[in-house]
């Protein structure tokens, strides 16, 4: 689909790059010839996708082990990587989420989502604006949002606040930091199952109804598809295209939306039992 240089010569940062949707992403980066730098809270994890990608395609890249949660250490590490060299691309990827009951969720829940999603994406983006605009070098931010962005959803309240978050901060900084050469674009997946995060947000009720049949294309996404996007997005031949949210969905926003409507009868003891069964895949 794309030239084997499509990304030579770009330094990207990946967040929660180390799992995931953002390891798809990365692997296809460097298939591209990015030069991919990744973060996340748990060595381990980046140790063992570092290793993976050498082994795969004999590529070595850069970790950093930090929490974007902190202003204090998303800084240490933005210094830390412009002192090597200036990134180029920044992806906002990182995120939490879990499916529950608005009214049951403590404060700190609500907190672990949004100081993720919201305040990690805001921290990381303004680090890396800030060194691209006082060195004078262009640069590109793109972030994975989700279709509740777009039109909300019931029982992912917080994730839903905190991307339309993040989506309000890409429009925004699009006009802001136009002039300066700066592009923010941002993508709204629909399914693109993980083992991580379906787990949290897939139990085996919400499964029973046949998922696919919410999609008009009738499957679920392949990773390689959104990371396809991710990388036309942040390459060259994208640069005229700023503020924009492009959904790959297979049509999913159009016929059903974010919430499948027979959550909404749930029993309490339903989703109890999803409560504990979902705690231990927490991350």
């Amino acid at each position: 689909m794309f030239e084997k240089d499509l990304l030579r010569g770009k330094r990207v940062l990946i967040t929660g790059g180390g799992s995931g949707l953002g390891r798809s992403i990365g692997r296809r980066y460097l298939e591209l010839g990015a030069e991919l730098v990744i973060c996340g809270r748990r060595e381990a994890v980046l140790a063992e996708t570092a290793d993976a990608f050498a082994a795969d395609l004999g590529a070595k890249i850069e970790t950093h082990v930090c929490d974007v949660r902190s202003a204090e250490a998303v800084e240490a590490m933005m210094e830390h990587i412009f002192s090597k060299a200036a990134l180029d691309v920044l992806v906002n990827n990182a995120a939490g989420n879990f499916i529950a009951q608005t009214e049951r969720l403590s404060p700190r829940a609500v907190d672990a989502v949004l100081n993720i999603v919201l305040h990690g994406s805001a921290y990381c983006t303004i680090a890396a604006g800030r060194r691209w605009i006082d060195a004078g070098q262009p640069g590109t931010v793109l972030s994975i949002l989700t279709l509740s962005a777009l039109q909300g959803a019931a029982f992912t309240v917080p994730s839903a606040m905190a991307k339309a978050g993040v989506l309000a901060m890409t429009k925004s900084l699009a006009v802001e930091w136009g002039p300066k050469n700066i592009r923010l674009v941002a993508v709204a997946p629909g399914p693109f199952p993980t083992p991580g995060a379906w787990a949290r947000l897939m139990p085996e009720e919400r499964q029973a109804g046949e998922r696919e049949r919410g999609i008009p294309l009738r499957r679920f996404g392949e990773h390689i598809e959104l990371a396809n996007l991710c990388s036309y997005l942040v390459s060259d031949q994208a640069a005229y295209i700023t503020g924009e949210c492009v959904v790959i969905d297979g049509g999913k926003r159009y016929l059903g939306g974010t919430t499948e409507a027979s959550m909404l009868d749930w029993t309490d003891a339903q989703w109890s039992a999803i409560r504990e069964r979902t705690k231990g895949a927490k991350s």
